[in-house]
């Protein structure tokens, strides 16, 4: 971050008469911006509707009860802000239970934001900045305001120690402390519609608890693990913890934004559990004795289908339940780490994908009951679909000497093994491209045509899961000859190697938003690419890619936006930069039935287990009957 004329960005300090100029200056520039209480980069309309509360909550939602929660493998910090160490349950980069944030991203309407730590921002027509305005009622746990100040030292540093942070608020140049209460982000450019809208989503940070000293009198370091319980500002505080196997969150009773729009109804337990287990198995197994996890999201199909006939579901205490989401699916996919030579080549990478065989691993271990992904943006308008044409088109045109031809003459898809004969056409065409590539089969082995070194992958996982997930694929490319293998390590291990791009390959999974924006950075970007902890696992690093990342964010209006993203999937489809997995087409929930929940969950989140309550009558019989067998 660049000073200004002899301001120090890190500080957000303004001295003497310089801070009554800007000040003033600030002020006269922005007399005529209308201050919001409602951000939307879709439904204009948000912006001007009375926001009350989330329609699908039970406004008289009762407090009390717990609600038990499992994780996998251990935690060594309470910073989820750094590469190092491994951040506890309930802790995200953008808060979670915690911190919150400037605004809040509604579960029930895409792009759309209401007011938390901020009460109103504002911003001028040429989205060149923007400032907020913080609730006088916001308070840290130990009652004192949060200021303008802790706003400023929170993007400060957050640029500074956290790559997610680096990249998302790229283009924003400083912080400014305008008065106690409002602060003034300043864009390197002018254009970015989507820049002051999700300066909400920053994190807030108390300032003078990470700048001051622990118990013993060490200065705190917010670039360092920690596993002392940090000063928070939103519904839950850390009570109690050991290392590695349990965090136990519990409700601050004063919680400052309890009545807040964005609250009402929610964050109903008065305590969250999560007690931590190797593998998902052992962790399931917990969730069939009761007491231990009582609201699970079943990822696995096969045991959706065949597992879930134990007693307490027979008994009609533990529920199954369907929930359908409007929001995109997650890209997950197999990635290839290209700053290994060997997988450079994008016929390579296209090889090694006809040689996944979805229809039968869907077939064999997912009972029928997964679909295939065919774009990054599943389940959107922003999918590229059919040919290019139209706006999408002219896009690509600009690009077309730099992109494969096929891109423009053919529509994208991917291998359907249909028949029996399917599985060796497909092998067949991925040795031929193996050796285009330079690569070819002597002795029954993949080797380099020059070198005579063999072509390997080692595919990193953290849990036998691994194994249903890549077993069928490694099978595939050692009929070819390729030296494939898996290596599943703890959990740890797993999230720092990760971190660092110390893998062949890895199985992972994108969000998206409806209104894609500054994150396309951290996930396609060249710079992200030499960032460790960035998004960039498959180390793309591609001009078009660039410009398509750089174009989306100052997308001029949402007609723009979708063509251009649109554009961009077709090119990330067409590089072969990963190989598309499954997706389960609704989200499925098994739960104990001691919950109380609205008759609607949101229709973008799908649900939202805040809005849930506990029954304490049900949750005490549930103890009585399943009580003894907890441990």
């Amino acid at each position: 971050m660049r000073a200004l004329h002899g301001f120090s960005c890190r500080t957000g300090v303004l001295i003497g008469g310089f801070a009554a100029m800007l000040a003033a200056t600030t002020a006269g520039a922005q007399d005529e911006q209308e201050w919001r209480t409602a951000s939307s980069l879709i439904d204009s309309e948000a912006e001007t509707e009375v926001f009350e509360r989330y329609a699908y909550v039970n406004p008289d939602a009762p407090k009390g009860g717990t609600l038990n929660s499992t994780a996998p493998g251990t935690f060594d910090s309470f910073n989820p802000f750094v590469v190092r160490g491994t951040p506890a349950a309930g802790l995200t980069s953008f808060g979670g239970l915690l911190w919150e944030t400037l605004m809040q991203q509604s579960p029930e309407e895409p792009g759309t934001s209401h007011p938390l730590v901020a009460e109103a921002f504002k911003y001028p027509e040429d989205y060149s900045s923007a400032t907020y305005r913080i609730n006088p009622e916001a308070r840290w746990h130990d009652g004192t305001p949060i200021t303008a100040e802790d706003v400023v030292w929170s993007f400060d540093t957050l640029k500074e120690v956290s790559p997610q942070h680096s990249q998302y608020f790229a283009n924003v140049e400083e912080a400014v402390a305008v008065s106690e209460r409002e602060v003034h982000f300043r864009f390197d450019q002018a254009g970015n519609r989507e820049l002051p809208h999700i300066m909400g989503d920053l994190p807030v940070l108390p300032k003078h608890w990470w700048t001051g000293t622990n118990a013993e009198g060490d200065q705190r370091d917010i670039a360092a693990p920690t596993l002392e319980p940090p000063l928070g500002s939103g519904p839950y505080r850390i009570a109690s913890f050991e290392p590695g196997s349990e965090i136990v969150w519990e409700r601050v009773e004063d919680y400052w934004a309890a009545d807040l729009p964005v609250n009402i109804g929610r964050y109903n337990y008065d305590r969250r559990r999560y007690s931590y287990f190797v593998d998902d198995n052992a962790a399931f197994l917990a969730f069939t004795k009761g007491g231990i996890e009582d609201i699970r999201r079943e990822l696995s199909s096969r045991r959706w289908s065949q597992d879930y006939n134990f007693p307490a579901v027979e008994a009609g205490d533990v529920i199954k339940r369907e929930f359908t989401a409007g929001s995109i699916h997650a890209m997950q996919a197999f990635v290839f780490n290209m700053r290994k030579p060997h997988f450079d080549d994008p016929r390579v990478r296209e090889a090694l994908t006809l040689a996944y065989n979805f229809e039968q691993q869907n077939r064999t271990h997912f009972f029928g009951l997964n679909e295939r992904f065919g774009s990054y943006f599943e389940n959107s308008e922003l999918a590229a679909t059919g040919f290019p044409e139209g706006q999408e088109l002219e896009i690509l045109e600009e690009f077309r000497d730099e992109l494969p031809p096929e891109l423009f003459t053919e529509e994208f898809e991917l291998p359907v093994f249909d028949t029996p004969q399917s599985e060796r056409e497909y092998l067949r065409e991925a040795v031929r491209l193996f050796k285009e590539a330079g690569w070819v089969i002597r002795d029954g082995r993949m080797v380099n045509e020059e070198t005579g070194e063999q072509f390997r992958i080692e595919f990193l996982g953290s849990s036998p899961t691994s194994e249903v997930i890549a077993g069928g694929l490694i099978a595939n490319l050692r009929r070819i000859g390729i030296d494939a293998t898996l290596r599943i390590v703890d959990t740890s291990q797993y999230i720092q190697r990760v971190q660092q791009f110390d893998f062949d390959a890895v199985t992972s999974r994108f969000a998206q938003s409806n209104s894609p924006g500054n994150e396309q950075r951290d996930y396609w970007s060249s710079e992200a690419a030499e960032i460790p902890g960035s998004r960039n696992l498959a180390g793309i690093q591609d001009p078009v890619v660039d410009a398509l990342v750089n174009k989306i964010i100052y997308a001029e209006d949402r007609e723009e936006l979708v063509a251009l993203t649109r554009a961009l999937d077709r090119v990330l489809l067409w590089n072969y930069f990963m190989i598309p997995q499954y997706y389960q087409p609704t989200l499925r929930y098994a739960y104990w039935n001691k919950f109380g929940i609205p008759d609607e969950q949101p229709a973008y989140a799908g649900v939202d287990i805040e809005s849930w309550w506990v029954r304490p009558e049900r949750e005490e019989e549930i103890e009585e009957e399943y009580g003894e067998d907890e441990n």
